[in-house]
């Protein structure tokens, strides 16, 4: 599909749930994914595109019925307990006052949020995704982005799962049916480029 001309990048889910050794989840081993998507974030922040955040976060009414048991670390120790400190963004990450954060109660970060209308109302026509789960999340929201009809690009540096055949098995499917697959360097250069243009 190629990058468009109206990007925005969006964080999926590095917050402490993922990240934190602590974490019932488990350790993700995700340093090299938030080191790469802070580059992305400075390069996006210092040409003026748009930057967007997710976490996952629930109240117990939310996961009662088949979802909420299939998804049965939800209960243990505030892995993602709507305000659990669990669900709080890395804060390496930086987020700005100007930067939405949106709260998904599934994968996509489309299912339930108003996400894409505030891409549509910023003439958006490229979402760079960056964060983790691939397997989950992000292959989710690249789905979504795909069936809304936006050019959707996954940065394969700055992307990352718990399993790493099931982060290599879905980037290859992502590639295939919803989105470009794209390096880090290129990423960049798109940015950069972009905004000598």
């Amino acid at each position: 599909m190629g990058f468009g001309e109206r990007p925005a990048l969006v964080v999926i889910d590095l917050a402490r749930s993922w990240l934190d050794d602590e974490s019932p989840q488990g350790s993700s081993r995700l340093e090299p994914v938030l080191h790469n998507t802070i580059e992305l974030l400075q390069v996006a922040r210092k040409h003026d595109c748009p930057v967007f955040f997710t976490t996952m976060a629930f109240t117990p009414w939310e996961t009662v019925g088949p979802y909420g048991r299939k998804m049965l670390h939800l209960g243990e120790r505030g892995s993602l307990e709507a305000g659990s400190k669990m669900v709080e963004l890395d804060p390496r990450l930086e987020r700005r006052p100007e930067e939405p954060l949106l709260v998904k109660p599934r994968a996509s970060a489309f299912w339930g949020t108003p996400f894409d209308t505030y891409l549509i109302g910023r003439n958006i026509d490229t979402l760079i995704v960056t964060g983790c789960s691939t397997s989950g999340c992000i292959r989710a929201t690249a789905e979504s982005a795909h069936n809304l009809n936006f050019r959707t690009i996954v940065v394969r540096e700055a992307v990352g799962d718990r399993s790493p055949m099931a982060h290599e098995v879905n980037l290859t499917d992502i590639d295939l049916r919803y989105a470009d697959v794209v390096g880090l360097e290129e990423t960049i250069a798109y940015l950069e480029g972009r905004a000598t243009r």
